[in-house]
């Protein structure tokens, strides 16, 4: 049973857009990611996603279950390899990273971590994720070896998110990578969203709720916004951001 991409689903088209916030466990305080996990639901968030690079401050499974006992919204992995795979979560982001040619990312990554995510009883959500070129090397370019769609170059995103669609994946994702000066642009997402018919997620470098607008209105299905607001008194710009990312519906904010 589909049951977490199927609420993701349907709060899209109850809200006109979704809102997915991106926890890195690595990159803050415990109290600070847990803070913000506490006050996702209340703030408008769809759901809670938890990934990183590199887990060098702690136990990953153990950040996953803490953050899973502090709200009742999805919790899901964005795996940075397939080691990041526990059962804390309700779902996995099972991500090819389709823009690039390292077998690695590809494939292989995948290959190992499916018997675990098998084990785990994870519901395994297909994505397709597209780097797009957005400034100075970003984690994740460096880490997988790999190089970002040219941020000019939309008919090369929508060629490769219509493979992801054409072999089966769920969501497609446009990411201009944590800290990313530029954020994907609106030209890209709204012809990758006239060219498939899987939902689009599209993340980094966003910075306003005017950004996350804009982007929902050129097609973007889903926002994913990360750990920059984990120190914001009261989480109001995240009641912002999100409300933003609702177009048919207002938050109070």
């Amino acid at each position: 049973m589909a049951e977490v991409y199927q609420a993701l689903m349907d709060a899209r088209e109850r809200r006109g857009g979704g809102f997915l916030l991106l926890i890195d466990p690595d990159r803050s305080p415990e109290t600070d990611y847990l803070a913000l996990a506490e006050a996702a639901a209340d703030s408008g968030v769809d759901a809670i996603l938890v990934g990183t690079s590199f887990m060098m401050a702690g136990n990953f499974a153990y950040a996953v279950k803490e953050i899973k006992s502090m709200t009742p919204l999805p919790v899901i992995i964005f795996p940075g390899s397939f080691t990041q795979i526990t059962s804390h979560a309700d779902a996995i982001l099972f991500t090819s990273l389709i823009s690039g040619r390292n077998p690695q990312y590809l494939i292989d990554e995948q290959v190992k971590g499916a018997p675990f995510v098998k084990a785990s009883g994870l519901e395994a959500i297909p994505t397709g994720y597209m780097l797009i070129e957005s400034g100075p090397l970003t984690s994740v370019q460096f880490i997988s070896g790999s190089l970002p769609i040219p941020r000019d170059k939309p008919d090369i995103a929508c060629a490769h998110a219509l493979a992801a669609q054409y072999m089966g994946m769920k969501l497609a994702y446009l990411e201009a990578g944590s800290g990313a000066q530029l954020a994907v642009p609106l030209d890209m997402v709204h012809a990758v969203s006239q060219t498939v018919d899987i939902p689009l997620l599209v993340g980094g470098g966003l910075q306003t709720p005017d950004d996350c607008a804009a982007l929902v209105n050129a097609g973007a299905s889903f926002i994913v916004m990360g750990t920059r607001l984990e120190r914001d008194p009261g989480f109001g710009s995240l009641r912002e951001l999100t409300a933003a990312s609702h177009p048919k519906e207002t938050i109070a904010v």
